[in-house]
């Protein structure tokens, strides 16, 4: 009782506080677009906090800032785009600010949001829009998306402001779905470029002891079993985020782990209670590490040569490929080939698989032409083959669109995937083909605390002597996250 009422009490507080940065009201001003509660209904029948203005863009010249993590080499794709974008809108300007990491882009925004000077667009994660949502900051895209209007572009072609039903189907489901996670089933964000958790494994020892690639966790077990008789010293396999392992697991259970409305924290069941006490005799038999309790990306076991104990599987993200690719030895060869595999099921029929990476989030602006020019600058960049293709290249993330398999640059480009110097383009061809199993977790307000808390707990638990201690962890975790 005494934890629930500090727990009502700390939200009062936050509510307070919110209210004092924005005067009470929400922090942004607005013209032809309601962030205040009301909505305004679409043609699908959903409500939306923007009303599309008549006739659309106006052609009117704004600017509009675009806040990313992008570095040199997928600047120069970008800025590419955006002198293609702008002979199609030339009176809308881009201007594109790295402003760091992930979480960089969320803190800063966070600070300018009170004071109504949070960009048009930017990078960013389900949870950070949640955070965002607290100021009603975030456009919801749903009247955007459904809206028929017709815009003429300056070379004389013309294209409907929103969403063509080709469009819609060209998008990777599990990919654009995590754009309307957030409890009320409207849209919030576009999805820009992707990545999931892959299994690479050593080929070359794979292949010279007869082993098969695990479709199964049960297969997995047997395998890491079968390992350890070979490498008595080695650690068969090393897991990157134990967050991520958690809650795959209950998606590929079917179990409860998070919820956007009602009781948010859902995770201590006697499912999840189950699959931890199993990995934790993995971990007990010496069958696997993570990347907590190694002390670092467990790739660097994977890579490990000579007499330095190594793993011979890894899960890590499909974007960092080049990071499981053993260096070059003094004769010019890699000690071992890789191979990469979606990682292991619970059920082979029914697969699951994380999705990651940043998606694209309109805000709310006073000048309803500013969010009209972010949402065809974001629809252009999600939408475009050839730029998803390239920036999908120069990344090391999966393109959202089905289509981009059948670009012929995107093709060379998959073609040439091996378990070497082409590694990230055999990354990509695997996530690719896993196209329907991907899956997203609610978003809400607290939903990094619930992942942060997992993570923790599987760390905690996989390294505990005393199995009985585990329900006590859980209800420790379901704690931290609610008080």
């Amino acid at each position: 009782m005494k934890k629930r009422i500090i727990s009502l009490l700390l939200a009062l507080a936050m509510m307070l506080s919110l209210a004092a940065c924005t005067g009470g009201e929400t922090p942004v001003e607005t013209t032809g677009s309601n962030v205040s509660g009301e909505t305004t209904p679409v043609e699908s029948g959903v409500k939306t906090n923007f009303t599309v203005p008549e006739g659309g863009y106006d052609g009117s010249a704004v600017t509009i800032t675009f806040y990313n993590t992008m570095g040199a080499s997928l600047q120069a794709v970008l800025t590419t785009y955006i002198e293609e974008f702008n002979k199609l809108y030339p009176n809308i300007t881009v201007v594109t600010e790295q402003i760091g990491n992930y979480d960089d882009v969320r803190s800063q925004i966070s600070t300018e949001i009170p004071e109504g000077n949070q960009p048009n667009l930017a990078y960013c994660y389900p949870d950070h829009v949640a955070l965002y949502n607290l100021a009603k900051a975030v456009t919801q895209l749903d009247s955007l998306i459904e809206s028929d209007i017709e815009i003429t572009r300056a070379d004389g072609t013309t294209e409907i402001l929103g969403l063509t039903d080709e469009q819609k189907a060209d998008f990777i489901e599990g990919y654009y779905n995590e754009g309307k996670q957030f409890g009320d089933g409207l849209m919030y964000t576009l999805p820009m470029s992707k990545s999931t958790e892959v299994l690479y494994y050593n080929k070359t020892f794979f292949d010279a002891n007869n082993l098969t690639v695990p479709t199964t966790w049960d297969e997995m077990e047997a395998l890491c079993k079968q390992i350890k008789t070979i490498d008595p010293a080695a650690i068969p396999l090393g897991y990157d985020s134990e967050a991520n392992w958690f809650i795959t697991m209950c998606e590929q259970y079917g179990s409860p782990y998070t919820s956007a409305s009602g009781d948010h924290y859902l995770f201590h069941n006697d499912t999840n209670v189950e699959f931890v006490k199993k990995f934790r005799t993995w971990y007990q038999n010496g069958y696997m590490t993570t990347q907590n309790i190694h002390g670092g990306y467990t790739s660097g076991l994977f890579t490990a040569e000579g007499n330095d104990i190594k793993s011979y599987m890894s899960i890590g993200s499909s974007a960092g490929a080049t990071h499981q690719l053993p260096g070059v030895g003094d004769n010019g060869q890699r000690p071992f080939e890789v191979g990469i595999a979606t990682i292991p099921q619970v059920d082979a029929s029914n697969p699951k698989v994380i999705s990651q990476g940043p998606s694209l989030c309109i805000f709310q602006k006073s000048n309803p032409q500013e969010v009209i020019a972010s949402w065809l600058f974001a629809k252009y960049l999600t939408t475009t083959v050839e730029f998803q293709a390239e920036f999908s290249m120069a990344s090391g993330y999966v393109p959202v669109l089905k289509s981009v398999s059948e670009n012929p640059l995107y093709q060379d480009f998959i073609n040439s995937a091996d378990g070497g110097n082409f590694i990230a383009a055999l990354s990509a061809k695997v996530c690719l083909e896993q196209e329907n199993a991907y899956y997203t977790s609610p978003a809400f307000n607290g939903s990094s605390k619930a992942r942060d808390e997992v993570g923790a707990l599987m760390t905690k638990c996989l390294t505990e002597t005393d199995e009985s201690k585990i329900e006590g962890y859980f209800e420790d975790a379901i704690d931290e996250c609610e008080y």
